[in-house]
């Protein structure tokens, strides 16, 4: 873990690209070392949730208490009509 990740608290990946044209969701996977309290995870979350539109869709605990978060959100597409 270098040190800007201890200072952050956590790691978050960049997101993933879509599966396809048909998709309208966007996903970001959050990793979250065991140093980080359930509090500050949880605030994290929050922010990013309520300024990011992100929805939590899956979390895994694993062994040693490093923390897996999956994000999704809706994305929506906007086709342009004018001549540019």
């Amino acid at each position: 873990m270098n040190r800007n990740q201890r200072d952050h608290g956590h790691v978050v990946s960049p997101t993933r690209p879509r599966d396809g044209a048909r998709s309208r969701l966007e996903w970001r996977v959050v990793d979250i070392p065991r140093e980080v309290s359930k509090a500050d995870a949880r605030a994290m979350l929050t922010e990013q949730a309520e300024y990011g539109k992100w929805e939590l869709a899956r979390t895994q605990l694993f062994i040693g208490g490093r923390r897996r978060v999956w994000l999704k959100r809706r994305t929506m597409r906007v086709e342009r009509f004018d001549a540019a």
